[in-house]
């Protein structure tokens, strides 16, 4: 398994354009869904919401804004805006917190308050997260790149190939979510993109910093 999932890496590359003839299985593209949803997140709070845009007047509206999407958004099988909770969802005392805590993780009510003041104590003190609202959205929004990578490399494993896209204008990308999509920006906003497929042309050769270029051990 191991050195099928490393073939896996050195296949993987961001696809720029794929072969808009070919699509993804539901199957296929459910278990890319459902690795997203099976990836870690700090606290376990999982501040993601996947959007999953398959019309294609929608994708038209997306291109207006995504610069680093041209050639994905017309012949991506599947195309996903990832989107992060801001601090409204993601402060300590939020409803969505103690949702998450009490319903998803169904902690008693005593492991609720203490878990509570804990991660109070980490926005507040260790992290900083409170300065401003951009940090407490930041912060979320890393954790989506670990959803994300698990995504890519899992479709990766299964042959299927993908595309990170950072490039895009955030201000329009949240007036896309509310007048297109009717969803509240206040508590979410847009983190990155990712576009799924099969490649329509080959791949430049792999290339990476050598392991000794960034690895130090210290025993």
């Amino acid at each position: 398994m191991e050195n099928k999932f490393l073939d896996a890496m050195m296949l993987r590359h961001a696809c720029k354009e794929f072969d808009y003839t070919k699509k993804i299985s539901e199957k296929d593209f459910n278990d890319i869904l459902e690795i997203g949803r099976l990836s870690p997140s700090s606290f376990g709070f999982e501040p993601w919401k996947f959007l999953v845009i398959q019309n294609k007047a929608l994708r038209e509206k997306i291109k207006e804004f995504t610069w680093g999407a041209q050639g994905t958004l017309p012949t991506a099988s599947h195309f996903v805006i990832i989107l992060a909770r801001k601090k409204r969802g993601m402060i300590y005392n939020s409803d969505y917190i103690q949702h998450m805590m009490k319903d998803i993780h169904k902690l008693p009510a005593d492991a609720v308050q203490m878990r509570g003041q804990f991660y109070e104590k980490f926005q507040k003190e260790d992290f900083n997260l409170l300065e401003n609202d951009r940090a407490i959205f930041d912060w979320a929004s890393k954790q989506t790149y670990i959803a994300m990578a698990n995504m890519m490399s899992g479709a990766a494993y299964m042959g299927i190939d993908s595309c990170p896209i950072e490039g895009f204008k955030a201000q329009k990308a949240e007036e896309f979510l509310t007048k297109e999509l009717g969803l509240d920006t206040n508590e979410f906003g847009v983190s990155v993109m990712v576009a799924f497929g099969y490649r329509k042309n080959e791949q430049n050769v792999k290339s990476r910093q050598s392991l000794d270029d960034i690895v130090e051990i210290f025993d």
